[in-house]
């Protein structure tokens, strides 16, 4: 039998070869080989056990049935006011749009925001599923090349010059995937008042943005209530196979966004969101924050060790748990030097090609969500690999 034709917006998303190398990766340990994994994008911390406490509580409770599309009340406000807690902002809780994940949360607003034809900014490098996401709703788009001199990030002079007439807003992220880096808070005013001076919708994804090493972050809400933002569980809080987000949207869309929600998945996880709320709590909150503290003293470590192991590191990360290096004094092909380097070494890291199209040949991203003594192997070998 013939089976059915696919859209044509199916072939313009590619595959994700993050996956693909794990799968790799996992068959060579599943063999006997000790491999360090510095390729997924996630924790190796797990939940505290005050929230795990909360799941179990909530599902004895019986509460498995259905919410409102927006979210349990309970977490709505939960999360506002860590917002006023973290960031001195004073958000309603009717904003709040409680989402299975940031996944969603982002493929909600682009449905909402982005008709077919239409164009969003993007940097290039960043979160190949970012534009994916643009892509599924037949919106176009746009990488705007960015890389160590603007610490690969998006600028208010590249947003000017990349903007046209079918553009119809960006997505940022901040601090960023794969790189690591965060905007400026003065790059990013200058880029929201460009992008609301031509009409348009300035979508950040804060995914990473309790993970900041440098100094405390501020949320890009401070600039307006007309910005949307997305936010997770997965990261800061270490519950990625959760699934739970939201989003922050501006209040004459929250009806639409509701409809949306209503119509595409309903509700987020019942059982996730009573759970998260035990997120907010003091004790989980220490929790929290002494992981985010491992993490900076992760990136502190790592950095220099593989810079005297033999990668270039163009850019410190201030933020999330990436390091995107440059390994083009060894091999003109990142994707061939990350295979070899799985293969022969027994490191699992992702070559630039999942990441864009500039210059992706160039680097490799690698994760610090290992314990310190893998870090510290991770960097010996590839050193050793390197012949230092």
């Amino acid at each position: 039998m013939t089976p059915p034709t696919l859209s044509a917006r199916t072939a313009r998303i590619q595959p994700f070869q993050t996956m693909e190398l794990m799968k790799r990766a996992v068959a060579l340990q599943q063999a006997g080989r000790p491999v360090i994994h510095m390729s997924i994008g996630e924790p190796d911390f797990k939940a505290p056990a005050p929230v795990i406490d909360a799941l179990e509580r909530a599902a004895r409770a019986g509460h498995t049935e259905y919410t409102a599309a927006t979210g349990i009340e309970p977490l709505r406000r939960a999360i506002a006011a860590d917002y006023g807690a973290r960031h001195d902002l004073d958000i309603d809780p009717a904003r709040i749009v409680v989402t299975a994940g940031a996944s969603a949360a982002l493929s909600l607003a682009c449905c909402a925001l982005v008709d077919p034809g239409a164009q969003v900014l993007l940097t290039d490098p960043s979160y190949p599923c970012n534009r994916h996401f643009v892509s599924a709703f037949d919106g176009e788009p746009v990488g705007v090349p960015v890389g160590p001199d603007t610490r690969f990030q998006m600028t208010p002079a590249l947003l000017a010059r990349h903007w046209g007439p079918r553009t119809r807003g960006t997505l940022l992220a901040t601090p960023a995937n794969p790189t690591g880096t965060a905007i400026p808070p003065e790059d990013l005013a200058a880029i929201v008042a460009l992008v609301r001076e031509r009409g348009g919708f300035s979508l950040i994804d804060e995914i990473y943005l309790g993970l900041s090493h440098d100094g405390p972050a501020r949320s890009a809400l401070a600039l307006g209530d007309d910005l949307i933002v997305t936010n997770s569980f997965s990261k800061y809080f270490h519950m990625t196979g959760w699934r739970l987000g939201w989003l922050v949207v501006p209040p004459s869309l929250v009806g639409a966004f509701e409809k949306l929600s209503q119509n595409l998945y309903i509700c987020a996880s019942t059982l996730a969101q009573h759970a998260a709320l035990a997120c907010f709590t003091p004790e989980a909150g220490a929790i929290f924050e002494a992981r985010r503290e491992e993490f900076r003293r992760r990136r502190d470590f790592i950095v220099p060790a593989l810079r005297q192991a033999g990668l270039s590191v163009p850019v410190t990360p201030d933020g999330a748990f990436y390091v995107y290096a440059d390994c083009s004094a060894h091999s003109p092909d990142s994707g061939e030097f990350a295979d070899r380097l799985l293969e022969e070494a027994w490191v699992s890291v992702v070559p630039g090609k999942d990441f864009g199209n500039h210059h992706p040949e160039r680097y490799l991203r690698l994760t610090f969500t290992r314990p310190m003594e893998e870090l510290a192997e991770a960097a010996q070998r590839i050193g050793r690999w390197l012949g230092r």
